[in-house]
């Protein structure tokens, strides 16, 4: 009940976009994804493949940004697709033309485009070690040969945890080493969040690794 009561003062972007997080931090995390590839040199030319686009917390800025037609994202849960699309069009950016794409596994993608830069926001850490795998070979086969896929983990600890049905996965770095070697790619941790500018005062969020694949 006290759940209930709480939601009710929930803004309408807090009620959207807590289908991919906590509420209160969607306006950091939208503008810390943007921030951080701009970092890394995201050109409006790139194209990007966000892999979890959820409700588009991220994405809206980031389809603003990028040229026309190069925003891909990818979804597996369809219903927040569906609110990532509404997001979308109150947000008038599907003249944008976004690629919008709901799946369920990566061996079904035939996308047959090449990426300057796949992104993985808070992805990667809900995902068992066969998903996991399965999204490594997709990246190494759909990466363009300067290309970088970024990805935040938890390294911290081997436990688990779940979150609206997916499991909270801390690997340590060897178990992404292990996996990039296995397609031909490599990895290096390249920071905090924090260092970055991701800043919610939880440092369970906050001190998560962002790791960079490459060729």
């Amino acid at each position: 009940m006290k759940q209930f009561i709480k939601n009710l003062f929930l803004s309408k972007a807090e009620k959207r976009h807590r289908l991919v997080g906590n509420p209160k931090y969607w306006k950091v995390k939208q503008e810390f994804q943007i921030n951080f590839l701009k970092q890394q040199n995201l050109q409006p030319d790139s194209k990007l493949l966000d892999i979890g686009c959820g409700t588009l917390r991220g994405g809206i800025p980031l389809i603003k940004f990028l040229d026309n037609g190069n925003y891909y994202g990818l979804e597996v849960r369809k219903e927040v697709l569906d609110e990532g699309i509404a997001e979308a069009k109150e947000r008038g950016v599907m003249n944008k033309n976004p690629n919008l794409i709901h799946f369920s596994d990566f061996k079904d993608l035939k996308l047959n485009t090449s990426y300057d830069v796949m992104f993985a926001f808070s992805v990667l850490i809900h995902m068992t070690d066969e998903i996991v795998d399965s999204c490594i070979q997709y990246v190494a086969e759909n990466l363009a040969a300067d290309g970088k896929f970024y990805a935040n983990v938890n390294l911290d600890s081997n436990k688990k945890g779940q979150w609206q049905g997916f499991p909270v996965m801390h690997k340590d770095l060897e178990f992404y080493k292990a996996l990039s070697s296995k397609y031909n790619l490599k990895v290096d941790i390249i920071g905090r969040l924090a260092d970055f500018g991701h800043h919610t005062g939880d440092p369970n969020q906050d001190n998560q690794s962002m790791l960079a694949f490459s060729k």
